[in-house]
Parts: C-alpha cells; structure tokens; sequence
C-alpha cells in the first residue's frame, strides 16, 4: 500500500514508518518538524515539509494519492494543555479536521489515529479495557475524546474506515538501533532518568512515595514504541482488509513502578542516578494499566519488547549513541 504517515519524522512516527516499511508498504512522510527530527527520516521514503493547520499542504499531498495514512500529528503534554488549551485546541483538533477533510476530499479513506488511554480519566477497575468510562482529567485527553468522536462521523458521513489506538505510555527505542533521534525537552519517566544517567540533567524528580502501591510509587504502563509501531501496521492492515473500524487499547495489563524504573536503570547504565522525592502531583491516579485483551483478538498483537530490562537496554543504547558514550 501507498500509506502517508503525518508526523513521521517524530519518536512514534518514525518507528511506525520503519514497520510500515519492513512489511513492504510505500512510505511517505508529512512533518513540519517542529518535534520531529531530519535524522529520523529514512532515505527510501518521500518527504513533505508541511503543516496540518495549511490545508493546502495537506491537498497537495493527499493529491498525490495514498491508500491509507496514519495520523500522529499531535501535541501531547498534559501538563500543558491544562495551561494552553487553544494551543491544543488549534493544534489536536483544527489540524485533525484538516486532515481528515483533505483526506476524504482526495478519496483516502482509511485511517490509523494515535489516540490515548488519557480519554479515560481516573480509573474505575484495573485493567482498563475499552468499556471502562471516557471522562478525561486534562484537556489533551479531551481533545483525543472529540478527534475519536469526529472519526465516527466520518465514517458514517463519508465511508472513512478508522482505527483508533489507546496508550498510556511509549517508551523504549529500535532493538535494532537503526532509529535514535532523541525527543526534545522530554518530560516522561524514561527520558529524564537517561538525561540524568548521561549528565544532562541533575535529578530525577519521584513526585510521591506514599500512594497505596507496592512500594509507594505510581504505577504506569509503559510500552514499547517498536510494540506499538507494529500494532499501528496490523491495524491498518485489518481495516483495508475487513474494511471495518477498529478502536483498541494497547498495554501490558501490569505496570511498572517509578522506582522499579529507577533501580533497573542503575543497573543498567552503572551510573547513580540522583533522585529525590518530592510533593504528589495534582491529578496523579496511584496506578493505570490497560488491557489489550481485544487487540490480541483482533489483530494477533502482544507486547513483545515491553519488559523493563528491553525498554532501559534499548533507550540506553540510544542516548549512549546520540551523546557519544
């Protein structure tokens, strides 16, 4: 298949084009590059420096005619959309109408949409599956919700065929090392406690140590992003074969710690790893894990690189190479 990836020069999207790629598909990638990185784009697959809030940039690269694209073009920082929500607003909302409407003005019906476990909220039963209440706490689960609701229309309105993927969080780099384009200014666990262990940062933040977890710290699903590269494929696969919409959660069901993440990742890199504990964070739920019980149904998928010691050895490796250790 001719598959767009709009945001693929970025940490996910470029490892869902290496997947898309390795299963014989003709990749072309749409960015602006405003968190995607030119050492993320591979050689084989055309690129368009575009903007999604142009839509002239999309219809003349929707009019070069594909037969599906996945769509990973968001802002993505809770924290922020509680602060700027008409940044999100413009962003995760207005550019998703872009795309969809150049997309469907160009016959390309078949979609494959980032979205997030965060348009579930607070959890009300553990392992969240897809059932569990959509009651998002931050305003980038919000505008996650609506883009899931807007696809639906569509395909009711227009024929578009969508797969709608939930996370919680991407983590981890290429096992094979081909892609270690570093995220910029990154705020989740991983990245900052590899910033610490290579000198960038000074200290690891652990923002509460008293919530009722196993050893006090937040539990989060983390999985790998080369886990959830090839879910992106074999979604897209299954609705331009069963022609069928699909929207699934992705997870391990489990969950790790932050300090289980600390300590292997003192193991792993041999370095310190200075942390201290601070105050909980407004809005922090003890522990989120999903359930991806419907996507092994429906797509044969299981997380096979999501354990931790996979998740720290292939982000090391990376940071190790990009900083020259």
């Amino acid at each position: 298949m001719k598959v767009l990836v709009i945001g693929g020069a970025g940490y996910i999207g470029s490892h869902v084009v290496k997947e898309l790629m390795a299963r014989g598909h003709k990749v072309t990638v749409f960015d602006n590059l405003s968190s995607g990185l030119i050492q993320n784009l591979f050689p084989e697959n055309d690129f368009i420096s575009g903007s999604i809030l142009h839509p002239e940039d999309l219809d003349s690269a929707f009019e070069r005619g594909f037969d599906a694209f996945v769509d990973l073009a968001a802002f993505k920082a809770a924290g922020e959309s509680m602060i700027k929500p008409e940044k999100y607003s413009v962003n995760n909302i207005n550019g998703t109408i872009n795309i969809l409407n150049s997309a469907v003005a160009h016959n390309c019906l078949n979609m494959v949409f980032s979205s997030s476990a965060a348009v579930f909220g607070e959890p009300q039963y553990l392992p969240i599956d897809e059932n569990h209440p959509k009651n998002p706490e931050n305003y980038y689960g919000f505008t996650k919700l609506k883009i899931e609701e807007f696809m639906k229309w569509y395909e009711q309105l227009k024929g578009l065929h969508f797969a709608a993927l939930r996370y919680f969080n991407a983590a981890g780099y290429d096992p094979e090392g081909v892609l270690y384009g570093l995220e910029r200014n990154p705020a989740n666990l991983l990245p900052v406690i590899m910033e610490v262990a290579c000198g960038k940062r000074e200290k690891l933040s652990i923002f509460g140590n008293d919530y009722p977890t196993r050893d006090g710290t937040c539990i989060r699903d983390y999985i790998h992003v080369t886990d959830l590269a090839v879910a992106h494929a074999l979604a897209l696969e299954y609705i331009v074969s069963k022609k069928e919409s699909l929207t699934l959660n992705l997870g391990t069901g489990t969950g790790i710690t932050v300090t289980e993440m600390l300590e292997a990742a003192r193991k792993i890199t041999g370095q310190e790893i200075k942390a201290e504990y601070s105050e909980r964070r407004p809005g922090d739920p003890a522990q989120l894990t999903a359930s991806s019980t419907l996507a092994k149904e429906k797509l044969g998928w299981e997380p096979k690189y999501s354990d931790i010691n996979t998740l720290l050895d292939s982000t090391w490796k990376a940071y190790k190479r990009y900083y020259g250790k």
